[in-house]
Order: structure tokens, then sequence, then C-alpha cells
């Protein structure tokens, strides 16, 4: 059944205000009335809904459905700004693994360079892509989008004093620890969370993170972990560890 989201509260009947919603609903499935779909509102909650009125644009909610695909644990995928469209790439991906939030920031091996002017573009392009995802992945919620102009403002988002309320863990992917060896951080990490904890994976570009950066990173309290023995794309290692969380936190119960 194809699912939409519709920003707002569940109150019938619902009228689809979107025009990017309404032109997928009524002239590509070309739905009539009666015909059923299901609608995600702000609350998260799936409801099955059946078209009243065409013209209109009015459905009917017809009962709350006990679906909820959500992982466990609140993930933020936060990424240094990749190549090329790879963000798109990365952004469609983990919003159908289960991601929460997506952030990306200007690390100091980016090669990619973005604006303000560029930033509000992409993240306009990144939130439909996200849409998309998690419409078609039958999502409760869509991941929310943030683009950090300067590194310095991504690091003042882990500030100690704020980010003990907003993570409960921060997760550094560095590959200097798979080539080591080290093999068991990520495990150790995840191991004991609580349903509903927040957690954030930070990536680094093509390039990998800095010296710098991980230092500021250890300093904020982020723990270094490697995804593996072999050494994963910019664009592969967020998928890596989300699919990673899902096999440890859901498909073991």
């Amino acid at each position: 059944m194809q699912q939409y989201f519709v920003k707002g509260s569940a109150v019938s009947p619902v009228t689809i205000e979107d025009k990017e919603t309404s032109k997928h609903m009524f002239q590509v499935m070309r739905l009539k009335e009666d015909d059923e779909v299901t609608l995600v509102f702000d609350d998260g909650i799936k409801r099955l809904a059946r078209v009243l009125d065409v013209e209109a644009r009015q459905f009917e909610l017809v009962e709350e459905l006990d679906d909820n695909v959500e992982l466990p644990v609140q993930v933020t995928i936060a990424s240094g700004f990749p190549k090329g469209d790879k963000l798109e790439f990365i952004a469609q991906k983990v919003t159908e693994l289960g991601a929460s939030q997506i952030w990306a920031f200007p690390a100091d091996w980016s090669v990619a360079k973005w604006d303000g002017k560029k930033l509000g573009k992409k993240v306009e392009k990144l939130e439909k892509i996200a849409l998309g995802a998690a419409e078609q992945s039958k999502r409760n919620v869509v991941p929310s989008i943030k683009l950090f102009e300067k590194k310095a403002d991504f690091l003042a988002q882990l500030d100690q004093l704020d980010q003990l309320d907003q993570f409960d863990r921060i997760i550094v992917a560095y590959e200097e620890s798979a080539k080591e060896g080290e093999a068991a951080a990520l495990l150790q990490a995840v191991t004991g969370l609580e349903t509903g904890a927040k957690l954030l994976f930070i990536f680094g570009p093509e390039g990998g993170l800095s010296p710098a950066e991980i230092e500021s990173f250890e300093a904020k309290g982020s723990v270094l972990a490697g995804l593996g023995p072999r050494i994963l794309r910019a664009e592969t290692a967020p998928l890596y560890a989300l699919s990673a969380l899902s096999v440890l936190l859901e498909l073991e119960k």
C-alpha cells in the first residue's frame, strides 16, 4: 500500500495541501474515491486512510496501524562533505536504514566547498530525497537534514555541556583503528544502550578525518571505532554502521 507523510495533526477529514504529494496521489497513482493509502502525520503513527473526494483532495482516517519500523535508538549520521552527489546517495540510503537525523560539515580534508547559498539548495534537495526514501522504506518518521557551513559550528554542537543531553554516545568511524586491528569498540559502545537512546556517528570525507579533528572529537568524549577490517569508502561507512546497529539491536531479539 502506498504511504505518504502529511504535515500536521491527524484530524479527519484530511485535506492534502502539499502540491507534490497531491500530484503523486491523484495524477501519478490515479487514486479514486474509496481507494486506501497509509498516511503518517507528525506524531509518527501510521493511519489507514480512504479517499473521500478526489477534487477536494480529502481523505477519511479509518484506523491507526500498529506498525513501527524505527530503530530502537535514535541515530544521527554526521559526514564530512563528500565529493559530487555522494551526500545525496548517503541521505537516501541512511534514511532507508533508519537514521533519524542527517548532518554534514566541511571537514579538514573535504574537497567539496559549499557556501551558505549552495547549502540552502542542497538542504532542499536532500529533504526531498529523504522524504522519498522514507516513504519507500515505510518509515514512521522522515530524517531531518542539517548542513553546517563552518566546522566550528559543527564542533559547537558537540560541546560537552550540551551533548550530554543531546547524545548518549558519540562514535567516530576511524580507519586507523581498523588498520591497527581494533575490533571491539563499536560493539562496546552500543552494548547496553536503552531504547530511545541517542547516538551520533561521525564519518570523514574521502580523505578521512585529520589528526586535529580526531583530537577535537576525542576531547568531546567521542569513542573511536573501526568498522571491520576493510577500509570503506565515505559513502559506504555510514551504511555499514547502521546495518551493524540493526543486527545488534533488532535482529538478535
